[in-house]
């Protein structure tokens, strides 16, 4: 049995079914094209493929929605993200409320909650409020600030690939980033399928890892999901 799909019982600080994530500086989230959206924009509940850095599958994520939401909110709608490890166990829950989303009013910021294990709160993301480029406060599992996301100013999105970078609280050093990668013309045209690659230290607390598939998440439906 493959080494990454095995966990490793006992670490401390650690939720159950992310022992795997203490060994891991980078993963790469793809969104997998569902043939109906693409052809008849009928949108559907999203899902992922969470891989390490040889192309092995670690987890996979499956959007649970209500097909009313998905069709009159788009990419506003609220949402609970389910990622399971190969065995099917449910390892991180996504949860995101539904706000308004406006660069012009500071009183519709969106945010999300991550548990590891499901019930137990692990962390937050909470936009910040920027007329022009995209920032988030990544918060633990006592809403206190810890990292922070930054985006790039709001013309990027003619750009074949975009960053996110991950940053200290002081703003002064850059940890990692959120990267959403080109997938070819045709995709980017005809679906909402996204491919993004996450940097972090090997050390940064593996609940902060889980925090920032969240963020994943989050980034793609606020920026890259398209309307019908």
């Amino acid at each position: 049995m493959n080494m990454y799909a095995v966990p490793n019982p006992g670490i401390p600080g650690c939720p159950p079914g992310l022992e795997y994530m203490t060994q891991v500086d980078q993963l790469l989230i793809k969104q997998k094209v569902e043939l109906v959206e693409a052809l008849v924009g009928f949108e559907s509940n999203n899902k992922y493929e969470v891989r390490n850095s040889m192309g092995q599958n670690v987890f996979y994520a499956v959007e649970e929605n209500d097909c009313l939401s998905r069709q009159c909110c788009g990419p506003l709608r609220p949402f609970t993200i389910h990622v399971l490890d190969n065995f099917g166990q449910e390892v991180i829950t996504v949860t995101r409320p539904l706000k308004c989303m406006s660069c012009f009013f500071p009183c519709c910021l969106q945010e999300l909650e991550v548990q590891s294990p499901p019930g137990n709160t692990v962390g937050y993301v909470q936009q910040q409020w920027h007329p022009f480029s995209p920032k988030f406060i990544v918060a633990n599992e006592h809403n206190e600030p810890v990292l922070k996301i930054h985006g790039p100013f709001c013309g990027w999105s003619c750009l074949p690939d975009v960053d996110f970078e991950i940053v200290t609280m002081d703003e002064v050093n850059k940890i990692g980033k959120i990267s959403k990668q080109w997938t070819g013309l045709l995709r980017e045209a005809f679906t909402d399928s996204d491919n993004f690659g996450i940097q972090f230290p090997m050390d940064l607390d593996v609940r902060m890892k889980a925090v920032m598939i969240g963020a994943c998440f989050l980034i793609d439906f606020m920026f890259f999901e398209s309307t019908n």
